[in-house]
Parts: C-alpha cells; sequence; structure tokens
C-alpha cells in the first residue's frame, strides 16, 4: 500500500475529490498518509482531519527563500514517507531539489491543456482569464508529473469541457473542476499507485 502525501494551499476541493475517491474504494494499492498545507487555517486542513489523515503545516512565509523552504518540505515528505506527492491547489513552486529526491512521484493537476495556458503566472483564475481572452472552443485540465519545469512534466491524463460564448473565469473554472479535475486526479493517483504508468523518453504511458 503506497503512501500518499497530499500538499495543499486553500481551500482543498481537490483533496476533498481524493478523499471521497478513497472512502468510495476507487483508489486502489495507495491511502493518503499526511496533508501538509504552505499556510496555517487552510480549509483544506479541515478537510484532512474530519477525514482523519494527519496534517502537517510548513508555512512558506517562515522561510527565508525558496531553496529553505524546498529542503524543509524535502525532509518532511521523506519523514511521512511518501510514495506519491500530490498537488491539489498547491501554491508555491519548489525547486528542483524535491523533484529530485521524488522522480516521476510527483503530480500536479493544471486547470488547461497543457501545453497551451501553463508556466509561471498560470494559476488560478489567470488561466481561465486567458482561456477566454483567447476565443478558444475547449479547455480542460491536466494530470501531469511535476519536474524542474514548471507544468513541463510528462503527460498522464487530459480531460475537456466545451467553452461557452456567455463563460466567465469563474464558470469555466468551477465547470472545469466538476467535470474534469475531481475526476482525472484521483484515477491518475489510482493509476500511479497500481503501477500502471511508465516513463520512456520524457513521455508517461499509462496503462487504462
Amino acid at each position: 500500500m503506497k503512501n500518499i502525501v497530499v500538499l495543499v494551499s486553500g481551500g482543498g476541493t481537490n483533496l476533498q475529490a481524493l478523499i471521497d475517491s478513497q472512502n468510495r474504494g476507487d483508489i486502489k494499492g495507495g491511502r493518503i498518509t499526511c496533508v501538509i498545507s504552505s499556510k496555517e487555517g487552510a480549509y483544506a486542513l479541515e478537510r484532512a482531519k474530519n477525514a482523519g489523515i494527519k496534517t502537517r503545516v510548513l508555512a512558506r512565509k517562515e522561510y527565508s527563500d525558496i531553496a529553505e523552504y524546498s529542503k524543509a518540505m524535502k525532509d518532511a515528505l521523506t519523514e511521512e514517507q511518501a510514495d506519491l506527492v500530490v498537488y491539489a491547489g498547491f501554491m508555491t513552486i519548489l525547486d528542483e531539489q524535491v523533484c529530485r529526491a521524488f522522480p516521476y512521484k510527483m503530480m500536479n493537476v493544471h486547470p488547461a491543456l497543457i501545453p497551451s495556458f501553463c508556466g509561471k503566472g498560470f494559476y488560478g483564475l489567470h488561466v481561465h482569464e486567458a482561456v477566454l481572452e483567447s476565443g478558444v472552443k475547449v479547455s480542460g485540465a491536466t494530470v501531469h508529473f511535476v519536474t524542474e519545469v514548471c507544468d513541463g512534466g510528462p503527460i498522464i491524463l487530459q480531460g475537456t469541457v466545451d467553452v461557452k460564448n456567455d463563460d466567465t473565469p469563474e464558470t469555466l473554472q468551477r465547470r472545469i473542476m466538476e467535470n474534469v479535475e475531481w475526476k482525472l486526479l484521483p484515477k491518475a493517483v489510482s493509476l500511479f499507485c497500481e503501477g500502471r504508468i511508465t516513463i520512456k523518453d520524457g513521455r508517461a504511458y499509462v496503462d487504462l
């Protein structure tokens, strides 16, 4: 049984999707053993506590720079014996020492179809604002491995929704979360824990 550690910063809707999937038995071969937040008071911590999951706070503001914070996070993940690290609304970009310590063992869900609308600065509503401004007709979400390149790791799963003429960033965000993110992230986690994802030449191949 693999140990899944989830990193959070805010409300924890993606964490809740993972918890719900785990409770339904949809995540096979792994379990969420710890939730680590980058800030005190994040509601995601309450979600974890309500589910009986261990929580830790590693506050970004208490560290002088990202290298020091990344080392502390690497040490915490090692302490928790993490087999898989999942970013679920985690708003800090960690440096290379973390993904080098956990190669192809860290995954993130990004609210767009990578390689479009991704990279530094593309987070939260900024992504959906850019999508609407571009005039594209479909958007969605991508689950990918975390590497040293922001949003540049191997793509595991993608899903789409139609962009509607009357969409706002908020309505598009909600549709993508409900129809794609909350479904794809638990599925990708289960695939990892079942050993059904392989990496070859920098690409992820999934045994569906």
